[in-house]
């Protein structure tokens, strides 16, 4: 409704999470954060941006001041589109959209994502099914993902799953990479124990 205003609640100092900037500064991509001017060269770049509960220049400010709740609950880190305008227009040099990748990776690890949001939910099973089988079998992940986050949206899915059988585009086995699938397990085991490396 026009005019009408979102109380917010205030947050005091000692709620804030202190260690959350360090964090995500660690991880890949993210080492520039603390480098942000808030110009908000970012935010008036994002072709997305008028969609997202917070700007691209407030999530660098949250994270940087701690509001990690805040931050891995909106839906700005899953509207992102990965374009790079941001990075290429930042006067900084500061890898936003490698920023937004690091805290997607830290919703998913901590479950701190909107609820009902497929895009934290596909990714998750994703990556299990790969590990599982050693290859990405759509529509079973799109399957899975619809039924943790919208069930009633499989009905209305299921003409386009049948056009998908009958031209062959879509199976309804399960398939298995053909090579050694232990090393697969192992790499990604490896990389989900070094997460400095991702």
């Amino acid at each position: 409704m026009p005019g009408l205003q979102i109380q917010r609640r205030v947050k005091y100092q000692e709620e804030l999470d202190a260690d959350f900037p360090r964090r995500v500064a660690d991880m890949p991509g993210a080492a520039d954060l603390n480098r942000c001017i808030q110009c908000g060269t970012c935010s008036a770049t994002c072709p997305v941006s008028s969609f997202m509960d917070l700007t691209p220049r407030r999530v660098v400010a949250m994270t940087r001041a701690g509001f990690k709740e805040e931050v891995l609950r909106s839906n700005t880190i899953w509207l992102c589109a990965s374009c790079y305008s941001c990075t290429v227009e930042c006067p900084k040099g500061i890898k936003i959209t490698d920023v937004m990748y690091a805290l997607k990776r830290l919703a998913i690890q901590e479950r701190a994502y909107p609820r009902h949001f497929p895009t934290p939910v596909l990714a998750r099973e994703f990556f299990h099914k790969v590990r599982q089988t050693g290859r990405s079998n759509e529509g079973q992940i799109a399957t899975v993902m619809i039924l943790k986050t919208n069930p009633l949206k499989l009905l209305r899915q299921i003409p386009l799953g049948l056009k998908l059988l009958v031209k062959g585009r879509m199976s309804l086995w399960t398939e298995k990479m053909s090579g050694n699938k232990r090393q697969l397990q192992d790499l990604l085991d490896y990389m989900d124990t070094h997460k400095e490396l991702r």
